[in-house]
C-alpha cells in the first residue's frame, strides 16, 4: 500500500541520521556498523555536502530511490523487481554481522564488490537504419531488452551500481546496468519510450553543446531532457561541453571547462545535480581524473577499444568499466550482484551462481573463478585439469590442488594427509612429511563451512583427530602456504623457510573472497607469492591458500584450460560445483 506524501517524509525524516553514511569498524573480529550524522556525509562522498529529505523521496512517486538526495541505499531500480529503501534494509539486516560494509577510501571500491560481476552496457544511436556498425535499430534494442527480461536480469540505476562499488552492499541476483552516450534523438523517440514499457532505468550521457543540434545526427532537445529527467528511470550523466576527442590533450583550462560547464549547465537546465561524468571516447589519465574529481563529480564511466571489464573489476569509481553492446547475449548469463546480506561475517556463501573473471591486479594478471560449493577429488593416477570435469560431472571448474611426490610420472601420492569425496578413504601423510607441513594451512571443507587451520602433525594426522575440531568433514588437504589471511596479505618474513615462494613463477590459489563464496583461480604471469598475497587481497579475497604452483598451475572453467603452456598433470584438484547440486 502507497503511503501519502506526508506519511512518506515522516519514514524518511528517522533515517538521515542513521543512512546519511555507514563506517564498520573491526574490533575483536567483530564488524560494528557505525551510524554517522548527515554532516559526516563527505566522508562517505568527498565534496558533497549534507542535506534535506528530498520532495522527490516519496513512496507514491519513486521507482528509483536516489541515495544521495533522499539518504537511502538503493539495491534495484524498479518496485516492480525489488526496491531496496532504508526500512528494507535495516530490516534484512537482523542481528546478522555482514562483511560487505569495508568501505576503501574513495574514490576506491568495496572489497565484496570486486568479486561480483555486474556488466554496464555501453550503447550509442539508435536509429532506423545503420550508419555505423555500432548503431542499433530500435527493434534490436527491443530485443536486447526482451533478452534481458527472459533471462531475469534486474537493470539497475547508476545511482545504485556506484553505492555497490562504493560499499559492497549486493545488488539483485543478476544486476545490469544501460548507458547511453551522446544524447542522440533516438534516445528520446526509441530508447525512452522502451525503458518505460520495461520498467528499466538507465543513464545518459550528454555534451552541452550538442543539445538540440539537427545537423547530420540529430540530437535531444532540452525541452526533451527536462521531460525524461522527471522519470525517475533517468539518470543525466555529464559528457563534456564539446566532446573532444582527448581529454588528456587539453591543457589545464580546457580541460576544467570541459568538466564544470557541463555539470553547471546541465544543472541549470535540468534542475537537477549531475554527479556523474562519462569520458568521451573514453580517455583518461591521472590528470584528468584528478581534474574530474575538483569538478565535484563521484563516479566517472569510461570505455575500452581492447578487453573489456566488469563495473567490479574497474580501477576506482572515477573509471567504472563498460562493455560494447554487441557483448551483451553473451554477458547475460554471467551476470551476479555479489552475496546476499544475510552472510555472516566469517562465514561461506555456498549459494553463488559460478562464474570467471580475468582481471590484471598491480601487475599480476589473474583468472578467477568464484562461487558455487567445493569439492576435492583425488585421482587414481595424474590428469590434466580439464580431465577432470568429465570425471565430476557436476563440476563447472577446477584448479590443481595439493602438493604430491614426484616419485613416478603416475604416483598419486600426496604430500600431507589427504581425504577427498570422491575416495571417501583417508590416507594420513608419511612420517618423514609430516613434520616439515606444521603450521602449513590445512584445508578442511565441510557441506556449510571451510576451514583453513595451521597443521598440526600430532592432531592432523587421523581423520577422527579433525573431526573432533571439525565435525562433518568431507574434503581435506595440506596446502603450500597462506598468501592472505583475515584479508591481509602475508608479509616476507610468515613464509619462512618456504622453498621456492619468492622465486616468480605461475602461481595457482584458492580460498574464499570477502563475501564468503569459494574461489579459485591461476597466475597467468610468473609472480612471487608475497606479490600475489598482495594482489589477491586488492582483489577481494579473505583467504587464499597456495596451491601447487610453477608447471602444475593449470584452471580451467567449462571444459576449457586458461593456460598458454602445456601444465604438469596432477592427482588432486579442487573442484566448485554449482550451488543447487545436492
Amino acid at each position: 500500500m502507497l503511503k501519502s506524501k506526508g506519511q512518506t517524509r515522516r519514514k524518511a525524516s528517522l533515517w538521515p541520521a542513521l543512512l546519511a553514511g555507514l563506517g564498520v569498524g573491526v574490533l575483536a573480529g567483530v564488524v560494528a556498523v557505525v551510524v554517522m550524522a548527515p554532516e559526516r556525509l563527505s566522508s562517505l562522498w568527498p565534496g558533497q555536502k549534507a542535506g534535506t529529505v528530498s520532495e522527490d523521496c516519496t513512496a507514491g512517486t519513486l521507482t528509483q530511490v536516489n541515495f544521495l538526495t533522499c539518504w537511502h541505499l538503493p539495491v534495484t531500480a524498479t518496485m516492480a523487481q525489488q526496491r531496496w529503501d532504508a526500512v528494507t534494509f535495516a530490516a534484512s539486516l537482523g542481528d546478522e554481522l555482514v562483511p560487505f560494509l569495508r568501505r576503501e577510501p574513495w574514490p576506491g571500491i568495496a572489497p565484496a564488490a570486486k568479486t561480483a560481476r555486474v556488466p554496464v552496457m555501453m550503447y550509442h544511436d539508435i536509429l532506423p537504419e545503420k550508419q555505423v556498425f555500432f548503431d542499433v535499430t530500435p527493434q534490436e534494442f527491443e530485443a536486447h531488452l526482451q533478452l534481458i527480461q527472459e533471462q531475469g536480469l534486474t537493470p539497475v540505476s547508476l545511482d545504485a551500481l556506484v553505492t555497490h562499488l562504493r560499499t559492497g552492499l549486493p545488488l539483485p541476483p543478476k544486476p545490469i546496468l544501460l548507458t547511453f552516450d551522446d544524447g542522440y534523438a533516438g534516445h528520446y523517440e526509441y530508447v525512452y519510450p522502451l525503458l518505460k514499457k520495461y520498467n528499466y532505468p538507465a543513464s545518459f550521457g550528454i555534451y552541452t553543446k550538442a543539445v538540440g543540434e539537427t545537423a547530420g545526427r540529430p540530437k535531444v532537445t532540452w525541452a526533451q531532457l527536462r521531460e525524461m529527467v522527471q522519470n525517475p528511470l533517468i539518470t543525466i550523466t555529464s559528457h563534456s561541453v564539446t566532446h573532444p576527442g582527448d581529454l588528456r590533450s587539453l591543457d589545464d583550462t580546457a580541460l576544467e571547462r570541459e568538466l564544470t560547464e557541463s555539470k553547471e549547465i546541465l544543472e541549470r537546465e535540468l534542475g537537477k545535480p549531475i554527479y556523474y561524468f562519462t569520458y568521451p571516447v573514453g580517455y583518461y589519465d591521472d590528470r584528468v581524473k584528478a581534474a574530474t574529481q575538483k569538478a565535484g563529480y563521484l563516479a566517472a564511466l569510461t570505455m575500452r577499444n581492447g578487453e573489456e571489464f566488469y563495473a567490479g573489476q574497474s580501477g576506482d569509481l572515477l573509471t567504472i568499466e563498460r562493455f560494447g553492446q554487441s557483448r551483451l547475449p553473451n554477458l547475460l548469463s554471467t551476470a551476479w550482484g555479489g552475496a546476499s546480506l544475510a552472510a555472516p561475517l566469517a562465514g561461506v556463501d555456498f549459494r553463488a551462481e559460478i562464474g570467471l573473471q580475468r582481471t590484471s591486479v598491480e601487475g599480476v594478471d589473474l583468472v578467477l573463478v568464484s562461487g558455487g560449493r567445493p569439492i576435492t577429488y583425488h585421482a587414481d593416477s595424474r590428469y590434466q585439469v580439464e580431465e577432470f570435469l568429465p570425471k565430476e560431472p557436476r563440476a563447472t571448474a577446477v584448479v590443481d590442488g595439493g602438493f604430491f611426490s614426484l616419485e613416478s610420472l603416475t604416483s598419486n601420492i600426496m604430500i600431507g594427509p589427504v581425504y577427498a569425496q570422491n575416495t571417501r578413504q583417508f590416507i594420513p601423510g608419511g612420517n618423514g612429511d609430516n613434520p616439515k607441513l606444521k603450521g602449513r594451512p590445512l584445508v578442511v571443507i565441510t557441506p556449510k563451512t571451510v576451514q583453513f587451520l595451521p597443521f598440526d602433525p600430532l592432531k592432523h594426522n587421523t581423520l577422527a583427530g579433525i573431526q573432533a575440531q571439525v565435525p562433518g568433514v568431507t574434503d581435506l588437504f595440506v596446502a603450500s602456504a597462506w598468501l592472505v589471511k583475515d584479508g591481509q596479505p602475508r608479509d616476507y618474513a610468515s613464509f619462512e623457510n618456504l622453498f621456492g615462494f619468492d622465486a616468480y613463477r605461475h602461481r595457482a590459489f584458492w580460498g574464499l573472497n570477502q563475501s564468503g563464496q569459494p574461489m579459485i583461480g591461476i597466475s597467468t604471469n610468473r609472480v612471487d607469492s608475497v606479490n600475489l598475497g598482495r594482489a589477491l587481497a586488492q582483489a577481494g579475497f579473505r583467504e587464499a591458500v597456495m596451491l601447487d604452483s610453477g608447471a602444475s598451475a593449470a584452471l580451467a572453467y567449462q571444459g576449457k584450460r586458461y593456460t598458454e603452456y602445456e601444465p604438469r598433470p596432477t592427482p588432486h584438484a579442487v573442484l566448485l560445483v554449482p550451488p543447487a547440486t545436492p
